[in-house]
């Protein structure tokens, strides 16, 4: 039995979730809820939303208690890029590239 929750073009790059998701990959879903509700960083906030909807989907697709769930798999892909624009002295500009990303969580009962 698996379950996934997917969360499209956040607007975060993907170098900056897959720091968070490499520390509760592979853990059992109340550790990797503990782990991310005290780490410092905002793509915390975001996997731990994603990790409550896969565990919500679990529970109402499969009647799967969350004590017996684990992160089975996850991760952070790229998605478009936007370019814009950043005024600079003598009428020059130079390019900021605003970096989007898509991540999969998927748990599983170990089954």
């Amino acid at each position: 039995m698996e379950a996934k929750s997917r969360q499209t073009d956040i607007s975060m790059t993907a170098r900056k979730l897959r720091r968070v998701i490499n520390e509760v990959r592979g853990k059992a879903v109340l550790d990797a809820q503990t782990m991310l509700r005290f780490m410092p960083y905002f793509a915390a906030r975001i996997v731990e939303k994603n990790l409550n909807a896969a565990i919500a989907n679990a529970k109402e697709q499969y009647g799967v208690a969350p004590e017996s769930l684990k992160v089975s798999e996850i991760y952070a892909d790229e998605s478009k890029t936007y370019r814009r624009g950043k005024p600079r002295a003598q009428g020059r500009i130079y390019k900021r590239l605003k970096r989007t990303s898509h991540l999969t969580v998927k748990v599983s009962d170990g089954k």
